[in-house]
């Protein structure tokens, strides 16, 4: 088993911005450990699939354990498993506040806490979280509380782990998008999302992806949140 090509796990890896980072990582020569739900095997045996829900402590542990038996090490992870529902502040339930902080948060901690441990021992590796920049800038009409409360958490957690683990070799970044045209928001609301960002127009999973694949490349930086959301960061419009 060669240990010189790189090794990336992405969450949320079946459609949208996972598959579209899944593609640019192969087209790398990464091996990639991709995981969603729904994640279907690949025939390429560079790719292995392990499907899962996230938030489970326990899919965390197949997918390193996994990774590493097939791979052996693990050089980077993108935390791209997410969900957003938007609802009036007191219109959501229990139900909604256990499923987001599920998804956003308990994913995010189980699977970075593993594979950061694999990174440590190999004093070397990079994380990166899917954001959102509504947690910076939210927008009237479009409510995000819950978006706030467990992305912004990611937003936060991604600037003390870049301190915690500065001088081990692992770097720790975001990308914070704004609307991008993934399965989850229909053709027919295009025209209106676009209006939500000063360029006006919505985001491409190209522009994700690229973003991802600067912040891998960039060796001299870590806790950085790199807004790609069509200017919506930098203020009202």
């Amino acid at each position: 088993m060669s240990t010189e090509q790189k090794v990336v796990i992405i969450t949320g890896a079946s459609q949208g911005i996972g598959a579209g980072l899944v593609r640019a990582y192969r087209e790398r020569n990464y091996r990639v450990i991709a995981n969603s739900r729904s994640i279907q095997a690949s025939g390429d045996a560079d790719i292995l699939a392990v499907p899962g829900d996230i938030s489970n402590p326990e899919t965390a542990d197949r997918i390193v354990r996994e990774g590493l038996e097939r791979f052996g090490r693990i050089d980077s992870l993108v935390n791209n498993a997410g969900v957003f529902t938007a609802k009036p502040f007191t219109e959501f339930t229990e139900e909604d506040y256990a499923y987001n902080m599920s998804v956003n948060v308990a994913g995010f901690f189980h699977i970075t806490q593993r594979a950061a441990a694999a990174m440590l021992k190999q004093g070397s590796g990079h994380i990166v979280s899917i954001t959102t920049s509504l947690a910076d800038q939210p927008i009237a009409g479009v409510p995000s509380a819950l978006a706030s409360l467990t992305k912004g958490g990611l937003n936060a957690v991604t600037k003390s782990l870049a301190i915690e683990f500065a001088k081990t070799g692992v770097r720790v970044n975001a990308v914070s998008p704004g609307i991008i045209k993934t399965p989850m928001h229909p053709e027919e609301t295009h025209a209106t999302m676009s209006t939500l960002h000063p360029v006006g127009r919505m985001g491409e999973i190209s522009d994700i992806v690229d973003a991802v694949l600067y912040l891998e490349k960039a060796q001299f930086v870590t806790g950085e949140i790199l807004h790609v959301d069509g200017g919506q960061n930098a203020g009202r419009w």
